[in-house]
């Protein structure tokens, strides 16, 4: 067993670990953050992705040992992402809870199932910070390591380019 502190969606935790444990495995078990779905446990589906140090990783290929000291947001730290939306009572304006991202997820239709939706909204918070205003072909590309079985695509491409408008 090995303690790691971590800090995820801003909150700091320490537990003894066994170091086989991955990420994914520590964030949902031992922390109850079932947002970070397990996919295909080989890094190709990106369900699993988080941001590590506001970067996009696959939590399914990272050990909770090798997080230890570092920042891990979740599916459900979004909203802390957008903190100069935030008001005194944690929800944003407007009253909902939801990051512009997730906004414009859900107003064009860029879910079915939402089995995918986590790992691909976590992908899509670093590529959108490094390009405010991407082309259909960018996000095409940024979204290809993020695998959908229900969408097309397309609603999916159409909520990234809102939430780039609404993001800028």
């Amino acid at each position: 067993m090995k303690q790691v502190t971590i800090t995820v969606n801003g909150k700091e935790y320490t537990r003894e670990v066994e170091p086989r444990l991955l990420l994914s495995d520590f964030l949902r078990h031992e922390l109850g953050l079932t947002g970070t779905h397990v996919g295909c446990e080989h890094g190709v589906c990106g369900a699993c992705t988080i941001l590590f140090d506001g970067e996009s990783a696959r939590s399914c290929l990272t050990f909770a040992v090798q997080a230890d000291g570092h920042e891990i947001t979740t599916v459900e730290g979004l909203t802390s992402l957008s903190s100069p939306h935030l008001l005194e009572d944690g929800r944003t304006e407007g009253g909902n809870n939801l990051h512009p991202l997730q906004q414009a997820f859900w107003e064009a239709h860029g879910l079915q199932c939402g089995y995918c939706t986590p790992g691909i909204l976590m992908s899509m918070i670093p590529f959108l910070k490094q390009n405010p205003n991407p082309t259909e072909d960018e996000i095409r590309h940024a979204l290809s390591g993020n695998l959908c079985r229900c969408t097309g695509y397309q609603h999916i491409v159409d909520a990234v380019k809102l939430a780039a408008e609404k993001m800028r």
